[in-house]
């Protein structure tokens, strides 16, 4: 099972070439378990609404993309917040913090190209 970083799931929608051959085609996948952390659609939000992210549809058009897609949402729960706490502070991005503690959780591979994910006890694929 897959947990999609913020950065992979925006280049999967709107079919960006920074997307590696290896991430497009497991999320091309129909039968493949896909995630995507609700901190994901908040951190989506937040940029958006700041300006410092632009999107090819509006910011609702978006969120109805993925309710329609095979990509699951999946929510924070105590226990990801547990995880959250124990580990390392090898950065500091909240957001990113969170899928990883998800991802230990849930037993998910994460696939990011962010260098720093390498960095804590998951897996991760590019």
């Amino acid at each position: 099972m897959f947990l999609l970083d913020t950065h992979t799931l925006l280049w999967f929608i709107e079919d960006d070439i920074k997307l590696s051959i290896q991430a497009k085609s497991i999320l091309s996948e129909n039968s493949t378990p896909k995630f995507i952390s609700i901190v994901t659609l908040w951190e989506i939000a937040v940029k958006y609404s700041l300006k410092k992210l632009e999107l090819n549809i509006s910011l609702a058009e978006f969120f109805n993309l993925i309710h329609s897609s095979d990509i699951n949402i999946i929510n924070i729960s105590t226990e990801h917040l547990l995880i959250l706490n124990s580990i390392e502070h090898h950065h500091k991005d909240p957001f990113d913090r969170i899928i990883i503690a998800q991802a230990i959780a849930e037993n998910f591979t994460i696939i990011t190209k962010d260098e720093n994910f390498s960095k804590y006890k998951v897996n991760i694929i590019w």
